[in-house]
């Protein structure tokens, strides 16, 4: 896989963290709740999106 495989996984990554981010800020959660969820997916960008994907605040 040359550079340009690696920069399209990463935009795949950014797009799926701002769509995970949106989401989380447009739920029922609490304040607090919001925070760490935020936290964990910028944090860790293709875990904390899998992670929230399984386990994040629903609408």
């Amino acid at each position: 896989m040359g550079i340009e495989g690696i920069g399209l996984g990463g935009l795949l990554i950014l797009i799926a963290d701002v769509y995970a981010i949106i989401k989380t800020l447009g739920s029922r959660a609490t304040t607090g709740q919001k925070v760490f969820w935020i936290i964990l997916i910028l944090l860790l960008p293709l875990l904390g999106v899998i992670i929230w994907f399984f386990a994040g605040p629903r609408d």
